[in-house]
């Protein structure tokens, strides 16, 4: 197997599984034997390769980002709902609220430059109680609010609760609400967040 495409595997493996999981070394080298180590251009080349893959570390693809941000909501959605509403719920929120969130991400990634998404951040303490808070996406080198999810309740005259997903945007400064969807609870009142 040529090298260059070992050492692509080894990095596709690892963007994948977000450097959770990196194939050994042994395999990426398995034939070093093959290799000549006394020839200056092919250390020059490790030398460069090496250089180039530490300056692209702080770039991030937009399909890996937007991948990565809408598993970490479902976590910090979930999280929120406790283990009281989340099984109730979590059907619905699979097939309508999460695709909707994806398209949201999606908004805000086109926005910011490859090189920008490697500053943005999930938070990781939802709102528990009656909170809206489900999660907001922050930039790191700002400590501003980049996009805010939120949930909440509504109790419309005999129709009973709906949990209202929304969104709002640092565009118009959060004022405007932009709908995710709405998942109807019951007639009786939802137990606390994270409860």
């Amino acid at each position: 197997m040529p090298n260059w495409l070992r050492k692509s595997f080894f990095v596709l493996i690892t963007i994948l599984t977000f450097g959770m999981v990196t194939p050994s070394q042994a395999f990426l080298y398995e034939n070093t034997n093959h290799l000549k180590a006394s020839k200056a251009s092919d250390v020059e080349e490790a030398e460069e390769s090496t250089e180039s893959t530490a300056d692209d570390v702080n770039i991030i693809d937009k399909e890996i980002f937007i991948r990565q941000m809408v598993k970490e909501a479902g976590v910090q959605s979930y999280e929120k709902f406790g283990t009281k509403i989340g099984p109730v719920i979590e059907d619905e929120f699979n097939e309508v609220i999460i695709p909707n969130i994806e398209k949201a991400i999606q908004e805000v990634a086109m926005q910011f430059p490859d090189e920008s998404l490697a500053h943005l951040r999930v938070t990781e303490t939802p709102g528990g109680g009656v909170s809206e808070k489900i999660f907001h996406i922050t930039n790191s080198q700002t400590n501003e609010d980049v996009i805010r999810f939120h949930v909440r309740r509504d109790h419309p005259p005999q129709q009973g609760y709906w949990f209202n997903f929304h969104y709002h945007t640092h565009h118009d400064c959060f004022q405007a609400h932009h709908d995710l969807g709405a998942i109807y609870w019951d007639k009786n009142t939802p137990p606390k967040w994270m409860s």
